[in-house]
This record gives C-alpha cells, structure tokens and sequence, in this order.
C-alpha cells in the first residue's frame, strides 16, 4: 500500500513537472494562454530574435534592423552573452531589448528545481552586469517551460513569454522567402514573431535565412498598418 502511494505520488510529481510544456504547441497557448503566447495589442507585432549573440551574426542583424528602422527584442543564452559581452552592449545601445533565454540551450524538462533557477539568476546577473539592464521576460529553450522554471521565473522577476508565429529559420532547407511565407501565413496583429540570430543551436548559416526575411517582413508589418517592434512595446495580454 506504501509502495503505491509513493509511487502514485511520484507520478503526479512528474505529470506537474511537465505540465507546462504543453503550451509548446501554439494553438493550445493562443487560445488558452494569451500572454505566454505574446499576444498584445492589435496594431503591433512583436520581433524576436534567440540564440544570440554571435560576432558572425548578431552585428549584421544590428545593422539590417538599423536599415529598417526596427527595433527587437533579443532572447539571449548566457553562455554566448559571456563569450561576447560587447555584443550585448551593442544591442542594447542600439535601442533593443535584452531577454532571458537561459544560460545554455538544455531542456528544462531535465533540469532538477535548484539547476533551473541557479541557471536563470546566473544569466540575468549576467545580463545586468554587462549591458547594464534587467531583463523583463523569459522564454524556455525548445519553448518547453517546466513547472519548476515558471516558479523560478516568477521569483526572479522575469516574465515568461513564447511566440505565436515562427520562421522555421534554423533548418538547412529554409531560405528567406520560405521564413517570410511561414511566417506571414501566421502573421496577425498582435502577435509575436520568433526568429533567430545565430546558428549555435541549428544548421550553421541558416541564420542567414533569417537575416535575408527581415526586409519582407518589414514591408508586410507596413502593408497592413502594423507596428513592428520589441516585447516593451507591446503590451502582451496578462496570462
């Protein structure tokens, strides 16, 4: 009788500690979650960048979005961020935002409570210290949030947010006019893009993609009267 208890204990532990990464399927959170979707207000769409910084990358995403007068906000890893510190004071100085990522690309399903939330105030210490700003938001590698990382999130002060449309950037077969087309069949009002910024964790220079769709996107954002710009500026729905 013990032994099943403990066991039927062990369980629902478990079922809890995964629970949140069902919101990694989009509809699910658009419909039920609007915040951890990134859904504000209806004339804006959100552009987000993760993975970086990278000196191959991240400078030439600086100066596109410079050409474009846009402004993003960048979810960076802290191993990368400690690598190249001065990227993330360029970022900063160019008027984007600064966002948690984690401090590695690892899944939190596997991460143990106190692992996570180390991780978490290790980076944004980091961030702090380097570009001089707190981040405000959170998104989970792999988009896959655990129980556990949405407790630590919540103490550290940092705002957990995913995406409701993305560019299937970090493949070998994407090009910037597939990133654009499977990002505009998703693209609404309100809503926030996912991209990414370096390769560490895809195909490598399949950023490039990425990069190449910025100007699409970007005429499509003006086409439709839609602001296109950083998570500060959009006023996402409370979850």
């Amino acid at each position: 009788m013990i032994s099943r208890t403990l066991a039927t204990a062990a369980a629902a532990a478990g079922l809890a500690h995964v629970a949140p990464s069902a919101a990694f399927l989009t509809p699910l959170r658009t419909r039920f979650l609007p915040g951890l979707a990134g859904l504000g207000d209806p004339d804006h769409v959100a552009l987000t960048f993760d993975d970086g910084p990278h000196p191959r990358s991240t400078p030439l995403f600086l100066r596109a979005l410079d050409d474009l007068g846009v402004r993003a906000t960048f979810f960076v890893l802290g191993r990368e961020l400690d690598r190249a510190p001065g990227l993330g004071r360029e970022i900063v100085a160019a008027g984007h935002e600064i966002a948690l990522h984690g401090w590695d690309h690892r899944c939190l399903l596997r991460r143990g409570p106190l692992a996570v939330h180390e991780e978490f105030a290790r980076a944004i210490d980091l961030i702090e210290r380097t570009t001089g700003t707190r981040p405000c938001w959170v998104r989970a590698p792999y988009g896959v949030f655990s129980a556990s990382s949405l407790v630590s999130a919540k103490l550290l002060g940092v705002t957990p947010v995913l995406w409701s449309c993305w560019g299937f950037d970090w493949t070998a077969r994407a090009t910037p006019a597939t990133v654009f087309r499977t990002v505009h069949r998703g693209l609404r009002g309100g809503g926030t893009v996912l991209l990414h910024d370096s390769d560490v964790e895809a195909v490598p220079g399949s950023w490039k993609s990425a990069l190449g769709a910025l100007p699409l996107l970007a005429a499509a954002c003006r086409e439709r009267g839609l602001r296109l710009g950083p998570l500060a500026e959009h006023r996402t729905v409370k979850r």
